[in-house]
């Protein structure tokens, strides 16, 4: 799931990047596929065809890239050593960096194929695999890709499995996702960082300015209090809202497994609509000055926040990328600066639910899961979902077998090894299902 921007340009990690795409380019060319990596500014993008001559062709998406292990020593077990372990209530799980997010998910698929192809032979249908390696950065060479090879992309459909189940044991498909924007703001007071007891009192503390601006972003009912904010925010139908409830989610159910027990969203709405249907602004980092061991009484020089709004309905991101400087601007004293760094913005996107391709995959999921999947709102985004409607004119099917307490982007990351295996299984029944 696309979240939080990292730096393309580290070079500790572009090897592991190449060594991951070229690993998935063998590993689909050793099963059949006309596999190659296709260069790209950043990260090449590993490109993958298996054709028929007749019947729906499939384009599967998925990313290889993964977000960074910090805090290391968070780690049970080293990040980049994936491992199977039993938990204390005797579940197996996959351990590592991108178990969940996105590498397990996407293997998920890749064994799926396989087993096609061991039983009959060939796949049910045509299928293009393209597994982005910068996803996790906002996939801020994608578009360029997918106008460059809109032609060798064409499809019936898109397929994504980056999304999550609605719980242990029940599938989800996913037909609505926030979209997103994602600004770094540095306050800059002083020209050096001063001594605060020669300077405190009277000289300016951008972590003060910053601290300020940021507690403004929420009034005491937790809405967001940029204007025009909500403009283009919709109202969830209530025969929607009626079975959201009956889902039983609550604010203890869902925190709990966090360590926390109050939602800190607006507060006249329901959690699910919280974390589904509702815009937010959070603080991802703040930082400046002296952060090390020991003291160092300083007042820095600059302060630096990374803040994302996630989006639903029609809001406009370029409007509230806007508004939020604007909003920063106007509590700024008159003797500070401030420089903004703005990634990729991306709208919200809604997929029909009542098309046949959704009915076939929610009939598959039944038979392998023994249960009704639940058709859900998903809080992340994923941007080219939106790409792919705009240029490639495709719709997509968003089924994914992440559970929430998988700690995707935190230590400790996992996978569990009945979501893999049954994921497997309901992507053979999809792909089957979608043959006709």
């Amino acid at each position: 799931m696309a979240e939080d921007p990292v730096d393309l340009d580290r070079p500790a990690y572009r090897h592991g990047c190449r060594e991951a795409a070229d690993w998935l380019k063998r590993e689909l060319a050793e099963l059949g596929f006309e596999a190659a990596l296709r260069e790209t500014p950043g990260h090449p993008v590993v490109l993958a065809k298996h054709a028929k001559p007749t019947g729906p062709h499939m384009l599967f998406y998925g990313h290889y890239d993964v977000q960074p292990v910090d805090p290391l020593e968070k780690w049970e077990t080293p990040p980049f050593e994936p491992k199977i372990a039993t938990t204390k209530e005797g579940k197996k799980i996959i351990l590592g960096r991108g178990s969940s997010d996105d590498k397990g998910q996407v293997l998920t698929f890749v064994e799926a194929c396989r087993a096609w192809k061991s039983a009959t032979g060939e796949l049910p249908v045509g299928v293009t695999l393209m597994i982005e390696g910068e996803e996790e950065c906002g996939s801020v060479n994608l578009g360029g890709f997918l106008d460059e090879a809109k032609d060798e992309l064409k499809a019936d459909a898109a397929l994504v499995c980056d999304t999550t189940m609605w719980a242990q044991g029940r599938p989800a498909i996913t037909s609505a996702l926030r979209g997103l924007i994602y600004e770094q703001i540095t306050i800059k007071a002083a020209n050096r960082d001063l001594h605060s007891g020669m300077y405190g009192g009277a000289a300016r503390n951008p972590l003060h300015v910053l601290s300020k601006i940021v507690a403004d972003l929420h009034d005491a009912d937790g809405r967001v209090t940029l204007a025009g904010f909500y403009d283009g925010v919709h109202e969830t139908p209530e025969d929607v809202r009626e079975q959201w409830r009956g889902l039983g989610l609550d604010a203890e159910a869902f925190l709990k497994p966090v360590g926390l027990s109050e939602p800190a969203g607006e507060r006249d709405r329901m959690i699910i609509e919280q974390i589904q249907s509702r815009p937010t602004c959070d603080v991802n980092g703040m930082w400046g000055g002296y952060t090390g061991a020991g003291a160092k009484t300083v007042i820095a020089a600059e302060a630096h926040a990374k803040i994302s709004f996630r989006l639903v309905g029609d809001q406009d991101p370029a409007a509230i990328r806007q508004a939020f400087r604007a909003f920063v601007r106007e509590r700024l004293p008159s003797d500070c600066a401030v420089e903004f760094d703005g990634h990729k913005g991306s709208r919200a996107i809604q997929v029909p639910i009542d098309s046949p391709a959704l009915a076939k995959t929610r009939a598959a999921l039944e038979a392998e899961w023994g249960v009704a999947p639940v058709t859900i709102g998903m809080g992340g985004s994923i941007p080219v979902v939106g790409d792919f409607k705009r240029t490639l004119g495709l719709d997509t099917l968003m089924v994914g077998f992440a559970l929430d307490d998988d700690r995707i982007h935190s230590p400790n990351e996992k996978y569990d090894l009945e979501s893999f295996r049954k994921g497997t299984r309901s992507w053979i029944r999809i792909l089957g299902a979608l043959a006709g």
